[in-house]
């Protein structure tokens, strides 16, 4: 019923990044996420995503992960971790021809996880963690614990900011309209709690991302969600854009029934073709945007609709083609050596038909 506990996890069993390093000591870790970090901002150097410093305590949950593998049945975490799964369908198990089968986007937030992976082992194969050069020259095993932790784990922020794994509670699957939430009290004792009263024979879910943008979920999780009602628009080739009118990707949505386009996806399409075109106005427009001046943005939607809406479908058709060869080359694929195609496809798939909506709206339109 409503408010009650479904599940609880002493802390005594909970793996937490902030004990990690009292127990293997500070001076080993911090060597090794000394190199993580050295690694991370070298990769920024160049372009690519950094943010090590939010990852450490994952590279801690990993640690310990392995840690416990190498005690293989002496270790008191055994039957958890045998329980796993020993296969990931995630970015940072994808493989270099399944990154080209994938949207700009998805290919962008699963590449992001497998070059986060890569900084791991390379800051790990640096020798500072106690752990058997066997394990840490295992890359199937290596790459196994990461994903364990990447796709287990619970953060909270109070008192500290630390990540959690409390075996059991992590089983909970993920639903949009879930029916379960995690907390930890100031002890680390994990507690699963009912939202409302859940059915009998029903299963116990949990939030792992933000309902209104599977692909997220899909990078790191290598699952599709089912009860997706909207996708992000794909937008990435305005990304300076979008940033510059301070929106968020979870705010240019697309919704997966219908195929409607969130209002502030003909901003940002509007404020690129101003920023081109005449850039007075795409200050003027911009500012509206940024002080919710919805006055002002009506006026100029109004003025160069017919402008935007050529942008958007030019976009539409463009991401409809491209997700039908990426989908076409993907299924050419032999699942034996790339068993991630059908999630791959899936995805493919929920874009085309949300697309394909979208098209036709936009047709009807002028």
């Amino acid at each position: 019923s409503a408010g009650k506990t479904v599940i609880w996890v002493p802390a005594s069993i909970v793996i937490n990044s902030a004990s990690v390093e009292q127990e293997f000591g500070a001076g080993c870790l911090s060597e090794a996420e000394a190199v993580l970090i050295q690694v991370d901002e070298f990769a920024a150097m160049k372009g690519k995503n950094s943010d090590s410093y939010y990852r450490l305590p994952l590279f801690r949950l990993m640690v310990r992960i392995l840690a416990e593998w190498e005690k293989g049945q002496d270790s008191v975490y055994f039957p958890w971790l045998n329980s796993l799964p020993r296969q990931f369908y995630n970015g940072a198990s994808m493989t270099k021809r399944c990154f080209e089968c994938l949207p700009p986007y998805a290919g962008w937030l699963a590449s992001n996880e497998r070059i986060n992976y890569g900084h791991f082992n390379m800051a790990l194969k640096q020798g500072y963690v106690p752990l058997n050069p066997e394990t840490i020259q295992n890359r199937e095993v290596v790459k196994w614990a990461y994903n364990v932790a990447l796709t287990r784990f619970h953060e909270i922020w109070q008192p500290d900011r630390q990540k959690l794994i409390a075996p059991m509670a992590d089983m909970l699957n993920h639903a949009a309209e879930h029916n379960c939430e995690i907390t930890f009290d100031y002890e680390g004792n994990c507690q699963v709690t009912a939202l409302y009263d859940i059915p009998a024979g029903s299963p116990l879910t949990i939030s792992l991302g933000d309902p209104t943008n599977p692909t997220p979920i899909f990078a790191q999780y290598g699952f599709l969600p089912q009860d997706c009602t909207t996708i992000f628009c794909k937008a990435m080739h305005l990304e300076k854009e979008i940033n510059e009118l301070g929106y968020e990707f979870s705010e240019l949505l697309i919704q997966t029934e219908t195929g409607e386009i969130a209002p502030k996806v003909w901003d940002v399409f509007l404020y690129d073709l101003l920023q081109k075109s005449d850039p007075g106005s795409a200050q003027q427009f911009g500012i509206a945007c940024q002080n919710n001046d919805e006055e002002t943005k009506q006026y100029y939607n109004d003025q160069y609709y017919a402008y935007t809406l050529e942008a958007l479908k030019d976009h539409v058709y463009g991401i409809l083609e491209s997700a039908e060869k990426l989908t076409y080359k993907a299924q050419n694929y032999d699942l034996e050596t790339h068993p991630r195609v059908p999630v791959i496809v899936a995805h493919n798939n929920l874009v085309m038909e949300t697309f394909g909506m979208t098209a036709n709206l936009l047709s009807q339109m002028g």
